[in-house]
């Protein structure tokens, strides 16, 4: 996603900047010719003297006008490889073009292919330069996409010209390679499911173990969030991470600091006076994070170490997926540890609601910030009928691979 947020910060200034500078005729009079993404998977039909715009990514197009009054962009985020989700992308967009007055379109059926369309008319503007655009997101099996149409102003006309050429989209989408020899069991499906939300939230598949294809591209992809994230680089430094989460993890600097309380008293107080002691003794103390470590508190002392362990078990599962992804273990050896860590999970926990419950404390004590956002796309992923957290938590985990 940080290539394609570069590539639309570019484009934002070439497409509007100059598709406002002109004067302009009616696109819809003139002969058309098919405009494609270099990677040919994606074309749309414009007006043959229509200029091209390098959009710098695979599977997107830009274009302006020959008067360089209209621009066009198309953006193509190709599942379980780019890490985004089609929310993400409304955001991207929106932000990037200070996009307002946003009046939705009917989106019925107006790109060929697509699903789950939405269309807006609304006003925009880039480095103080105004104008009108016409955004349509959807998707397909293979790929989310954004069109975003741009022009000084859109009219009935225009309108009617933006939905033609969205009607003549078309998407060959190449067959994604995937190098997986084990087929998805109940027994995979719960696996994926320890640490299905960190998957949704990056935009992969959460019924595939690793979250995308094992191929030479999303081996590229997860070498370099590996070592970005985890400093993992081989198969030592692997090892290395994964024994750390399985063994240690952030959950004994937790304890530490439960602990620590406990030496000063602060079991003694009654919890409605824990979040003021702390405000009162300890420095950087924010009203919201004295608040929270006192729920830690309540936590640490009802269940111990469990109340945030599952934080660590998940990422030690999804650190193992995504080195099989990354071409550091085999997919047989990375199965065979990611049972391990998930039977230690079922051990641990009575219920998916359990586990997650764990989770995001651990989320709150890493990042020191609310798990809303997470805790909303679990919920939304328990309703999913293909989700994880449709199987019975207590579901024989075994080696069929």
């Amino acid at each position: 996603m940080k290539t394609a947020r570069k590539a639309l910060v570019w484009l934002a200034a070439v497409l509007l900047v100059t598709a406002l500078a002109g004067c302009g005729t009616k696109e819809a009079e003139k002969p058309t010719k098919e405009f494609a993404s270099s990677d040919g998977v994606v074309s749309v039909m414009l007006a043959e003297d229509w200029k091209t715009e390098d959009a710098g990514v695979d599977g997107w197009i830009g274009a302006v006008s020959k008067d360089e009054r209209d621009g066009l962009i198309i953006a193509q985020f190709v599942k379980g490889v780019d890490a985004a989700t089609l929310e993400d992308i409304k955001v991207a967009f929106e932000d990037t073009y200070s996009a307002s007055e946003m009046t939705a379109e009917d989106g019925n059926g107006l790109v060929p292919g697509l699903e789950n369309i939405e269309a807006y008319k609304c006003k925009m503007s880039v480095d103080g330069t105004k104008g009108d655009g016409y955004f349509v997101y959807g998707e397909t099996d293979y790929a989310y996409y954004a069109i975003l149409y741009v022009s000084e102003k859109m009219n009935d006309d225009k309108i009617a010209y933006v939905r033609n050429v969205c009607g003549s989209f078309k998407e060959n989408a190449p067959e994604i390679e995937n190098n997986s020899t084990v087929e998805v069991s109940d027994t995979i499906r719960w696996i994926n499911g320890t640490y299905a939300v960190l998957t949704a939230l990056n935009g992969w598949d959460y019924n595939m173990f690793g979250g995308m294809p094992a191929n030479d591209e999303s081996m590229a992809i997860q070498q370099s969030m590996l070592s970005e994230w985890w400093d993992v680089t081989d198969k030592a430094s692997a090892d290395e991470t994964i024994e750390w989460l399985i063994s240690e993890g952030h959950r004994m600097d937790f304890a530490e600091m439960m602990d620590m309380l406990t030496e000063d008293g602060f079991g003694d107080m009654p919890e409605a006076e824990r979040a003021d002691y702390l405000l009162n003794n300890y420095t950087n103390m924010t009203d919201e994070i004295a608040q929270q470590y006192a729920a830690f508190y309540a936590g640490y002392d009802e269940k111990g170490i469990d109340v945030m362990s599952a934080w660590d078990y998940s990422r030690a599962v999804s650190v193992i997926a995504n080195c099989y992804i990354a071409g550091y273990y085999t997919e047989t050896e990375a199965l065979d540890k990611a049972l391990e860590v998930a039977s230690v999970i079922q051990t641990a926990y009575g219920s998916w609601d359990a586990f997650i419950d764990s989770y995001m404390v651990g989320y709150e004590y890493w990042a020191e910030e609310s798990s809303d956002e997470r805790r909303a796309v679990y919920e939304e992923l328990k309703a999913a009928p293909d989700s994880p957290y449709q199987l019975d938590w207590n579901l024989t985990l075994e080696k069929n691979w």
